[in-house]
């Protein structure tokens, strides 16, 4: 399995062509535990109201590139506010 790192790399690279199961484990781990499994979306709890607000989706065993984006910008919000990136 590829490291968190290295997903990172390919998301910024190419949003549309990361695997849903990647993008959980990225979202785990920078968010804890989706909040809401239930349906078809998963939403992870971000330590700010609004946006970029965390919710993504399983779309055939691969994520939407919007939804790829809004997490990447989560990411980077959180790595600002919190003045260290988490691998």
């Amino acid at each position: 399995m590829p490291l968190l790192t290295d997903i990172i790399q390919s998301m910024r690279n190419n949003p549309s062509g990361v695997r849903f199961a990647e993008l959980c484990k990225v979202c785990d781990h920078y968010f804890g535990e989706a909040r809401q499994t239930s349906g078809s979306h998963r939403v992870y709890k971000t330590p700010w109201t609004g946006d970029p607000r965390v919710n993504i989706q399983n779309d055939r065993g691969s994520s939407k590139a919007y939804q790829v984006r809004q997490v990447l910008k989560a990411i980077e919000r959180m790595e600002i506010e919190h003045g260290s990136e988490k691998k």
